[in-house]
């Protein structure tokens, strides 16, 4: 009766002492309606890259959130910008300047010799 399936407590804490959150603040800069976002998942079903590829718009919020920037840059890297997510989301959160904006300052950090 030790394992039930469940995750195990640690694999979903936030580790605040490596901890990055430059790209939530720039992205919260620029798009400030992104702190309006109720992970609602209404982006995700309609992803056109999400039907052809293991794409998940709701990871991006969630990495984004967690300061995982890592998973973030490979993952965004999968988007199409087709713009189906910013017209379905309830919020009128501009899914795609979210995404675009992450692009960019993970480029600008990886030119500046930042580590990402």
């Amino acid at each position: 009766m030790e394992d039930f399936s469940f995750l195990k407590p640690g694999s979903r804490q936030i580790d605040f002492d490596n901890f990055d959150d430059r790209l939530l603040l720039y992205v919260l800069e620029y798009e400030p309606s992104f702190v309006t976002c109720i992970s609602c998942g209404g982006c995700t079903a309609t992803c056109s890259a999400g039907n052809l590829t293991n794409f998940n718009v709701r990871k991006i919020g969630l990495w984004l959130r967690r300061g995982e920037t890592e998973k973030l840059s490979q993952e965004i890297e999968k988007c199409m910008f087709c713009g189906k997510c910013t017209l379905v989301c309830p919020r009128d959160i501009n899914i795609r300047n979210v995404i675009l904006l992450i692009k960019k300052r993970i480029s600008e950090l990886k030119t500046e010799n930042q580590p990402v």
